[in-house]
């Protein structure tokens, strides 16, 4: 909470240095990494264990029993996810497993879990002392406990995973929107203001995209990378490897908004590995310059399976490799097939949207670190092989010359590298003409 807190702390005085006053906060909304996991005790309101974020692997023999199960097969059908080591679902189970005081807490009817949005509105409200325990849609779709279609919880789903809701504490589903439903500050700078907003990051960004129309998408190129389409008022279950999630839960009477999504474990993470790791770069946003030092990847294909594949292939064993390395091989031949790692896993979940869909998408709005670099967001449509208008929005960081909506697209003279997992891959790329056209 700590990070939180100062966070809250330099951003209030940012506003008042700049002339404002605090009164004129109204209201405060919350954004959040989704599958996150999170438990506590609910006398005390301590944590019990450190988070478990969402790319976490630890849970890869867990979820190999889980597969195992009677009604395996069936839990997408009503929760939208694939049992992978993804969902909040088998990080909690791992914790019941594995850690002696948050068993003890279960057992003794105290264990309270949630998503990162839980945590931050339980301890922003006070605590234990007015115990705020609640979550959105969006949130409580990533967990593998909620239904689906009626955005509540399922006795069928927490009953597959082998827990007792007498001895758990969920936290209470509501919409995205609320005046009430999440509380108020209870101390700080921002003492009294209303919170009453929360949406997971990648629903977050699709609303901060305007991307309120059935058809309408948005690619985030963070840590992962996270495609979400809109497909209306009823949730579209894939038969491609997609995930079926909430999108949005305004409130009011209105019904729940869903999309597709398709998930990639690893984006930007991959760049920092480079930069960390390797040592190949001082700064994440050198990595376009360092790719654009060499014409082509050089026959070097870099699968970044840092945990496990998601979407659409879900190998939660999969591992990084790198392909095609020779004598000849440079740093930017690396960096380039680290960029193009993302398009590759972007392209095929564009495939599988198309086929869960029914038509292809012409028009994909961005954000995220890694939308600043032009030649990731060019080699995007080239391996898609269709034209696709790209929406970059205005960014603080980006070049005067970047600032504005581009449209890419690319005209293929020969065929994209095939993206295959495991140690095979076939058809060595050759690159094809491409152009941007403003």
């Amino acid at each position: 909470m700590s990070s939180v807190e100062q966070c809250i702390e330099k951003a209030t005085k940012s506003f008042i240095d700049q002339g404002h006053d605090i009164q004129d906060i109204k209201a405060v909304g919350i954004t959040n990494q989704r599958e996150s996991t999170v438990v506590w005790d609910s006398n005390t309101g301590e944590p019990l264990h450190n988070t478990i974020a969402w790319p976490d692997t630890r849970t890869k023999g867990l979820v190999r029993e889980l597969k195992a199960q009677d009604g395996a097969d069936d839990l997408q059908a009503t929760c939208g996810l694939p049992l992978s080591t993804y969902p909040s679902s088998v990080k909690l189970l791992w914790l019941l497993r594995n850690v002696d005081a948050v068993k003890a807490a279960y057992e003794e009817g105290r264990l309270s879990f949630g998503t990162v949005d839980s945590w931050l509105l339980y301890n922003l409200n006070g605590g234990p002392d007015k115990n705020v325990h609640v979550t959105d849609a969006t949130n409580a779709s990533r967990t593998m406990f909620m239904n689906l279609h009626k955005v509540q919880y399922d006795d069928t789903l927490i009953s597959f995973f082998g827990l007792d809701r007498n001895k758990l504490k969920l936290p209470k589903i509501v919409p995205s929107s609320s005046a009430d439903a999440f509380g108020s500050f209870a101390y700080g700078p921002l003492k009294g203001v209303r919170i009453t907003g929360c949406l997971g990051d990648q629903s977050a960004a699709l609303v901060g995209q305007q991307g309120f129309s059935p058809g309408s998408a948005k690619n985030t190129y963070g840590t992962g990378c996270f495609l979400l389409y809109n497909v209306g008022e009823t949730p579209v279950i894939s038969k491609h490897g997609l995930l079926a999630t909430v999108a949005y839960d305004f409130g009011g009477h209105r019904k729940p908004v869903y999309a597709l999504e398709g998930s990639i474990a690893v984006a930007g993470s991959g760049v920092k590995f480079l930069m960390n790791n390797l040592g190949f770069i001082t700064h994440s946003e050198k990595i376009s310059d360092l790719a654009a030092s060499v014409e082509d990847n050089g026959g070097c294909v870099f699968v970044t399976a840092f945990s496990g594949l998601f979407a659409p292939y879900w190998i939660d064993d999969a591992k990084g490799t790198i392909f095609g390395i020779t004598q000849h091989t440079e740093r930017g031949h690396i960096a380039r097939a680290t960029l193009e790692a993302t398009c590759f896993q972007t392209k095929a979940i564009l495939d599988a949207m198309e086929r869960d869909s029914g038509h292809k998408l012409t028009e994909l709005a961005v954000d995220g670190g890694m939308s600043n670099s032009n030649l990731c967001m060019q080699v995007s449509p080239h391996f898609t092989l269709q034209t696709i208008h790209v929406l970059r929005a205005l960014s603080r960081t980006m070049r005067p010359d970047t600032s504005k909506h581009h449209r890419y697209s690319s005209r293929s003279t020969g065929d994209a590298r095939n993206y295959i997992v495991g140690c095979r891959y076939s058809s060595r790329f050759r690159r094809g003409h491409m152009e941007r056209v403003r």
